[in-house]
């Protein structure tokens, strides 16, 4: 008997869909010399999250997120985030980029699907069960991921703030939002460079 697959369209894009497959560049099949890997993402993020210099100087608002854009190690893209309590990104992924990040202060939760989802070709998948992963990272904790990793972060915290820090490599060409009702994963809006910095 075969399993079920983790995730199926349920509906495939009238017109082109918003998931930008057709102007991202491919990755390459091996990436260039000297590039950073996950591993080396997450041990920046955990050196840069330690600098308490560093995470004191960025200015918090009560409203909303705030961030500062960091140098990152080997040409990847990096940046110290602030987080209001109760604040989140909701669901997205980060396209062909490689991440990390690590939580400097307060604690954040990351929700995750343990599944690589199609690139392109959907607007709205339906999810099998037993995908989603919920973790803690108090000060210190960090995790990396791979390419297409979908997750959201929350500060769940009713009264701290939490600082964060993240590295993407390569450089992020594109982040793809999703709404989210019970199984159901729908492609809402793609975002680029532009629309962040």
């Amino acid at each position: 008997m075969s399993q079920p697959a983790p995730a199926r369209p349920l509906s495939a894009p009238a017109e082109p869909s918003p998931d930008a497959s057709a102007d991202s560049p491919s990755s390459p099949a091996t990436p260039p010399p000297g590039a950073p890997t996950a591993a080396h993402l997450l041990d920046f993020v955990r050196r840069t999250a330690a600098d308490r210099d560093l995470v004191d100087s960025l200015p918090l608002d009560p409203e909303g997120r705030t961030w500062v854009r960091l140098e990152g190690p080997g040409g990847s893209e990096a940046w110290l985030i602030g987080w209001p309590p109760g604040t989140g990104t909701g669901w997205h992924d980060h396209a062909e980029s490689l991440g990390a990040f690590a939580t400097a202060r307060g604690t954040l939760t990351e929700n995750a699907l343990a599944v690589r989802l199609p690139a392109s070709g959907w607007r709205t998948l339906e999810l099998a069960d037993g995908l989603d992963r919920s973790r803690r990272l108090g000060e210190g904790g960090g995790r990396a991921f791979g390419r297409h990793h979908v997750h959201e972060v929350l500060n769940g915290s009713p009264d701290t703030h939490a600082v964060s820090v993240h590295a993407y490599y390569p450089p992020l060409p594109l982040i793809r939002r999703f709404s989210r009702t019970g199984a159901v994963l729908r492609l809402e809006q793609v975002e680029r460079p532009e629309d962040w910095q």
